[in-house]
């Protein structure tokens, strides 16, 4: 039981690491320690308790290798260890974190536009996950689902997994929570359904649950506050409000510890393309300005 705290030490280390500054950031360290330190011990002699243990704290360093993968903008390597975590949850029978990475699998396909994988993914999940996950592992789930519901521009069907999102947060009182489901607060909450408002056009919503992912969320969770930020600012430019949409973009940048995460870059990428049909302005062109800086500085470091 030793190697296995040592392991859930280790993964929570590296989770420190990746919300403050993104998956680029040790990632290849965390590779190399899983193949060296974790690996080895699955082939090992253990006892039926240690054998679960291990494997669950396994499963929990080989997702969060595929998050980091993901966040890195390397999606063929997010796949393999998203599929390796996904057959040591089966071996472990650890349904809720099975559940997890259909979640994390509707994510990703989510985010390469893949609407239709992402929806049947989802539901997935939150099928699979049903019977055996805690109301807060729910309220995930639904949240996802809401998410890859909202990319597919199912209205109907983003009010009611958004619902039971609510639902189920508000039936969770963290007492038989696992520890990798920490991170899943309010803020958390608020801040998938600002995506879900974004992506429907919907921009007053938008701006109000965007608002408020901001308010709440913690600063240590750095690249989720600037993903927050960034959807606050496109969500400004649906209800039509530029210069609020520009400046928040702006202060989302000047932050700069979410630059190290490609789907960060990604979201002000997109931003600047949103604005571009008002280049001329001097508030546009300062932004670019201020990307390139910060990007370059960031090649530089």
């Amino acid at each position: 039981m030793r190697d296995v705290a040592a392991i859930r030490t280790a993964v929570g280390f590296f989770m420190q690491l990746d919300f403050r500054f993104g998956g680029g950031h040790g990632h290849k360290a965390f590779r190399h320690y899983f193949r060296e330190d974790v690996l080895p011990l699955l082939g090992a002699g253990y006892s039926t308790k240690v054998g679960n243990a291990l494997f669950a704290a396994a499963s929990e360093m080989a997702q969060l290798l595929a998050w980091s993968a993901y966040d890195c903008g390397n999606h063929a390597l997010a796949d393999r260890y998203l599929m390796a975590t996904l057959r040591l949850t089966q071996v472990s029978g650890d349904r809720m974190m099975g559940a997890r990475i259909l979640a994390n699998m509707s994510h990703q396909a989510n985010y390469l536009g893949r609407a239709s994988r992402a929806v049947t993914l989802a539901r997935a999940s939150v099928e699979g996950g049903r019977s055996s996950s805690t109301p807060r592992a729910m309220a995930l789930f639904s949240a996802h689902e809401a998410r890859a519901l909202s990319t597919a521009r199912d209205h109907k069907g983003v009010a009611r997994a958004m619902n039971d999102a609510e639902r189920y947060f508000e039936q969770a009182d963290g007492a038989d929570d696992p520890e990798w489901l920490a991170y899943m607060d309010e803020a958390e909450l608020v801040g998938e359904f600002c995506h879900c408002f974004r992506d429907l056009g919907q921009g007053s919503d938008a701006v109000r649950f965007a608002e408020r992912a901001v308010a709440l969320t913690d600063p240590k969770y750095a690249r989720t506050l600037g993903f927050c930020r960034m959807v606050l600012a496109q969500s400004h430019l649906l209800d039509g409000d530029l210069d609020a949409a520009v400046t928040t973009a702006r202060r989302a940048v000047e932050d700069g510890d979410a630059l190290q995460s490609a789907r960060f870059q990604r979201y002000v990428r997109d931003f600047q393309r949103e604005v571009s049909v008002h280049g001329a302005l001097p508030i546009v062109q300062q932004l670019n300005g201020q990307v390139r800086e910060a990007l370059e500085h960031l090649d530089d470091e």
